[in-house]
């Protein structure tokens, strides 16, 4: 979360007359992240998260609202849409269109213990099976085809090592046929500071605005490069093991996916090294933008290069 689009209070409370929320009591803007702006929004009815959107298309939207909608209707642990006195969960705000969600409890976890990894590999496979349920269809904006077109981009940008090591991946990737691996709705970005904690317990999962339709097992390579790997990018066994057996208890893979894994794994992380190489190299304006450091991602996706994957089996 970032801030790039500025709302003053004035904005803020003219903005707050169409939802029946109560008046405001304060607010803040939200630095990290690197997307879209963010603020923290108080009202006299309970707390909440001002997103103002500004690279997604308004087409797109409904797609993200209606899914955490219909997750929130079957118990999982995600913020729910204010809904306006018109009953839109989408409206604007300073040109950019915006929603109001609710702000759930509990923070962040830098170390994960295996307990939170365990958490996060149910809740991920608890996702994955009540979204079978889910009608709406998005394609990945940052799939295959945005990583090929992005690497190119990046080419003569890079160092000649760095270079290399991308003409590799997207080679590697071009001949990876996703077609024959399970797909269905993916939060496609979840990281530890998109999961939040109270102590132990997993209280939520937020920032569903890169949610599309694409591999499953994406999704997991995905939370398992974040939440396992340690800063030089090797692989912590131990809490692998935990995410990945809870996540298999819910959903079970398929040989298919198994003999996939690594591949997926490499692609997950390349995603990231290259988005957070184009940030680097083509920043964005705004206040309080953060931008991740696109090293960590080049480390994990040599660590996966030269060493089998984790076993993808329930402990």
């Amino acid at each position: 979360m970032s801030v790039f689009t500025r709302v003053s209070s004035d904005e803020l409370h003219h903005f707050l007359e169409r939802y029946p929320i109560g008046t405001l009591l304060g607010f803040q803007g939200i630095g990290e992240g690197v997307e879209n702006t963010n603020y923290f929004v108080d009202t006299s009815d309970g707390r909440w998260v001002l997103t103002l959107f500004e690279r997604t298309e308004e087409t797109g939207l409904p797609y993200f609202l209606s899914l955490m909608e219909h997750l929130a209707e079957r118990g999982f642990p995600c913020p729910a849409p204010a809904h306006t006195h018109n009953h839109q969960t989408l409206t604007k705000l300073n040109g950019r269109w915006a929603t109001l969600v609710r702000r759930l409890e509990g923070g962040n976890v830098l170390f994960p213990t295996l307990t939170q990894c365990r958490q996060m590999g149910t809740a991920l496979g608890t996702l994955h099976v009540l979204c079978t349920s889910f009608s709406g269809e998005r394609a990945n904006e940052r799939g295959p085809a945005w990583r090929a077109t992005t690497g190119t981009t990046l080419l003569p940008h890079v160092a000649a090592d760095a270079a290399a090591l991308i003409r590799s991946e997207l080679a590697v990737e071009a001949a990876f046929d996703w077609n024959t691996l399970p797909h269905g709705v993916i939060h496609a970005d979840c990281f530890r500071d998109n999961v939040l904690f109270v102590n132990e317990r997993l209280s939520g999962m937020i920032d569903f605005y890169y949610a599309c339709n694409d591999a499953l097992l994406y999704d997991l390579a995905i939370a398992v490069n974040d939440w396992c790997t340690e800063p030089d990018g090797q692989l912590n066994h131990a809490r692998a093991e935990s995410l990945i057996g809870a996540y298999c208890a819910c959903r079970e893979p398929l040989s298919v996916e198994r003999k996939a894994w690594n591949g997926v794994l490499r692609a997950a992380a390349l995603r990231f090294y290259l988005s957070r190489l184009y940030d680097q190299h083509f920043p964005r304006a705004g206040d309080l933008v953060h931008v991740k450091e696109p090293d960590t991602y080049r480390h994990i996706l040599e660590w996966h290069r030269t060493n089998p994957p984790p076993a993808l089996l329930q402990p």
